[in-house]
């Protein structure tokens, strides 16, 4: 493991001081006394912990952790990258620690620089509060709601001053901030670093400081302000946060991160078959990962599919129980395996949907390019020409040879774009 340090002036650099959670819990053999049960359990899958030992004692004496997690609303969707610390906090609430959940409803207004090369557009209060609303409803999923202290960041900064404020900031040197990977990288590349950025790690780490964190629970992209946490509790004279790191989950596109900015998710809350479609669509390589993160699968079941893989079955057949995994657990094994027919109806059989949103459009003679941008399938007209160009629309199941084609809608007419995005027309 790896702990930060400020060097004499003031920037952080690493040292190695602990070891890796893979190294310590491989010497937890089973002659080991029954109180690291629990350890390993809650120790299973961090990527990093700071402090491993800290932690570990106060796990096996039996302490009960107040354990955060924090989570901006930017979009309204909670989606599969955000379960892998999610499980984790419910791991810990099952085992009879208090998870406490921050709803970052002031943060969110800023937005998050981790691991970004460009300042994030900065949101209202109203599209953060819309976020929001249905944030709590998806957590349920997975927490218990009435084990769960959920706390909205306005509880405390909605009350703070500017006096507030600039002596929060004075506890952080620029240097120490500067030091931060993203920010040094945008720097020597000459792109901008607003000051309202900087203001994001101090935020997230006061909120340490008011729920009086044990521990913190975020991603490998989160170190570096999970340990501004640490710091800001010892300045306000509170004992310094444990952190626990998890793996970050790689988006549909197979290479970044999911995330909603990027549109590489699978939303939680997301249909069934549109859940199933997605999981279908991430890169072969990725599919004993999702396995592992997105999955409550036992080690057993894990190593059944590796095996399956390993010994030449088709990427495609366990990447369907997969599928089935991830939906069955937030809509239910029946809605999994009605999502896995009309997959194979709709995809594998080049069918038609089971249920066909209806559009309605008015009538007389127009240009299809219009048509589909119209009701949705295109953005653009330039967008519509290049699908039928490439084949990618039908009407009424008949391929369109030229973007120069016009139609006369009429009730019932059917426009396809792709294998599975169909609408039918209503006329008024």
């Amino acid at each position: 493991m790896r702990r930060l340090k400020p060097n004499s002036d003031g920037v952080y650099t690493r040292l190695h001081v602990t070891t890796r959670v893979g190294d310590e819990t491989a010497k937890l053999g089973s002659g080991r006394a029954a109180s690291f049960t629990n350890w390993e359990l809650l120790a299973s899958g961090a990527v990093e912990i700071i402090d491993l030992e800290h932690l570990k004692t106060r796990i096996s004496r039996g302490d009960r952790l107040r354990v955060k997690l924090g989570l901006d609303p930017t979009k309204p969707d909670i989606h599969l990258g955000h379960t892998v610390v999610l499980r984790k906090l419910q791991r810990f609430q099952e085992q009879g620690h208090q998870a406490v959940l921050i709803i970052g409803d002031t943060t969110a207004q800023i937005g998050d620089p981790s691991g970004q090369n460009a300042t994030r557009p900065q949101l209202t209060r109203e599209e953060v509060d819309r976020a929001a609303a249905t944030y709590l409803d998806q957590m349920w999923k997975l927490l218990d709601r009435e084990a769960t202290e959920v706390r909205r960041q306005s509880e405390w900064f909605g009350t703070m001053g500017l006096a507030d404020l600039v002596g929060l900031m004075s506890k952080y040197t620029v240097a120490r901030m500067l030091a931060r990977e993203d920010f040094a990288r945008r720097l020597a590349e000459n792109r901008p670093v607003a000051l309202h950025e900087l203001l994001y790690p101090l935020l997230q780490a006061y909120d340490s400081v008011a729920v009086r964190a044990d521990l913190e629970l975020g991603g490998t992209d989160q170190t570096f302000n999970l340990l501004v946490g640490r710091d800001m509790q010892e300045a306000f004279g509170q004992p310094p946060q444990d952190i626990m790191t998890a793996p970050l989950l790689e988006g549909l596109d197979g290479k970044q991160k999911m995330s909603k900015s990027l549109d590489n998710y699978i939303g939680i809350d997301e249909p069934p078959a549109v859940m199933f479609r997605k999981v279908m669509s991430i890169p072969d390589d990725l599919i004993l990962k999702y396995w592992e993160l997105a999955t409550a699968a036992s080690p057993q079941v894990l190593q059944k599919e590796r095996d399956n893989l390993a010994r030449g079955e088709n990427p495609r057949d366990v990447k369907n129980r997969l599928a089935q995994a991830i939906v069955g657990q937030f809509h239910g094994t029946s809605h999994a395996a009605s999502a896995a027919s009309e997959f194979k109806r709709v995809i594998q059989d080049r069918g038609l949907p089971a249920d066909i949103p209806a559009v309605t459009v008015t009538e007389g003679e127009r240009r299809l390019v219009d048509l589909l941008v119209e009701v949705g399938l295109a953005s653009s007209k330039s967008e519509a020409r290049r699908l039928i160009e490439q084949r990618g629309v039908k009407v009424d199941g008949r391929d369109v040879t030229s973007p120069d084609e016009r139609v006369t809608p009429h009730t019932g007419m059917r426009l396809q774009r792709g294998l599975h995005r169909v609408f039918e027309l209503k006329v008024r």
